[in-house]
């Protein structure tokens, strides 16, 4: 059983998880606005991987014997001033996440909940992969900047981009 602290983190987690999918979706209606379909399906498949992130915290709470509770999603932003400025945003939201992921191996740490630490170790790796995917990707707009071939060039290989869902085993 968890402690009531870790409970009660791993659910304000989970909500933050389902918020990413929502505000990843949110960007690629943006972007599909914005006539960039393939800046649109980058963010469709980041949306994708939040939400199984937030099966993977649920998947742990009943596991563990642990009430899931869904809280109110916020509302995301859903206008951005550019391309550059979106991506902005995914790379800095990347890094809060990561900072919310260290704060629960941080209280995981200081409960001595060590089946707790060993799951969370995998989005510790995660994040520094979604931290390294959203830079490289927000160094390509940069790059491309306002041109218009520049951005279709992006856009056609960020439309390459496909769902690979995390195996049982992850």
């Amino acid at each position: 059983m968890l402690d009531e602290k870790m409970k009660e983190a791993l659910n304000y987690q989970l909500n933050r998880e389902l918020y990413s999918g929502y505000l990843y979706l949110a960007m690629g209606a943006y972007f599909e606005d914005e006539d960039l379909p393939g800046f649109g399906n980058w963010m469709r498949i980041q949306a994708q991987e939040e939400l199984s992130h937030a099966m993977k915290f649920y998947d742990y709470l009943v596991q563990r014997g642990s009430r899931v509770l869904m809280a109110e999603i916020e509302e995301p932003q859903s206008e951005w001033d550019s391309p550059v400025a979106a991506f902005e945003h995914v790379y800095q939201h990347e890094q809060m996440v990561t900072g919310l992921i260290n704060g629960l191996v941080n209280l995981a740490l200081e409960l001595s909940d060590h089946a707790t630490n060993n799951f969370l170790q995998w989005f510790v790796a995660e994040q520094v992969e979604e931290e390294e995917s959203s830079s490289g990707v927000l160094q390509k707009v940069k790059l491309a900047g306002k041109s218009g071939s520049g951005l279709y060039m992006l856009d056609q290989e960020l439309a390459q981009r496909v769902f690979h869902p995390p195996t049982a085993n992850e």
